[in-house]
């Protein structure tokens, strides 16, 4: 399946702001500087959908974009960066919570981890807001044009020991600089949600 349209929506920090549709959602949260920004644009066919940023940490509101006229994306703060506020880093906890919470057009929640790093407190913890609110969880792992095949599946070892994700539960492979892993992953964020749209 294929986007074949993406446009931004709205940004928002409480629910009353949130676009009022019976549209699914699929939402994307990680930790700051995972490559979140750079996977929706790759996914989406656009290089500026959402701005790239060099500061990690910078995404502070829920970010929607609708996709193929049907589903909406959703784009969640970066969590875990150490150069903000304690008091900054606990409201955008519970801009994340609050979205998880009262979104019942949520299916899919989108983890990415970056395959260089072992998942901290912070990835435990919405991996456990994830299965504790009953969404699917789609993990991801990115960057991996940066390790070799043997240190691909060491990582996905040590993230799915870490997380303590079951066997059948599937990690996707993802790279945005390469675009390896994109074709996969559209067509599972894409399944039973969103039809084509007509030529």
């Amino acid at each position: 399946m294929e986007i074949k349209k993406a446009e931004f929506v709205i940004s928002a920090v409480k629910p009353t702001g949130y676009p009022d549709t019976d549209m699914k959602e699929v939402a994307f949260v990680g930790r700051s500087n995972v490559g979140k920004s750079s996977l929706i644009n790759t996914i989406t066919n656009r290089r500026k959908l959402v701005k790239v940023s060099q500061t990690p940490g910078k995404t502070k509101l829920v970010n929607f974009f609708i996709i193929n006229d049907a589903m909406h994306f959703v784009d969640l703060p970066g969590y875990g960066y150490a150069k903000v506020s304690k008091k900054e880093r606990e409201s955008w906890g519970k801009t994340i919570e609050m979205y998880l919470h009262n979104r019942p057009q949520l299916s899919k929640v989108v983890l990415l981890l970056d395959c260089r790093r072992v998942p901290n407190e912070d990835d435990k913890l919405m991996y456990k807001w994830i299965r504790h609110y009953n969404y699917e969880p789609v993990i991801v792992m990115t960057k991996i044009d940066k390790l070799n095949r043997s240190e691909i599946v060491k990582a996905e070892k040590t993230i799915r020991t870490t997380l303590n994700i079951p066997k059948e539960v599937k990690i996707y492979n993802f790279s945005s600089l390469k675009k390896l892993g994109k074709e996969e992953l559209t067509d599972k964020l894409l399944e039973d949600i969103a039809e084509p749209l007509n030529d």
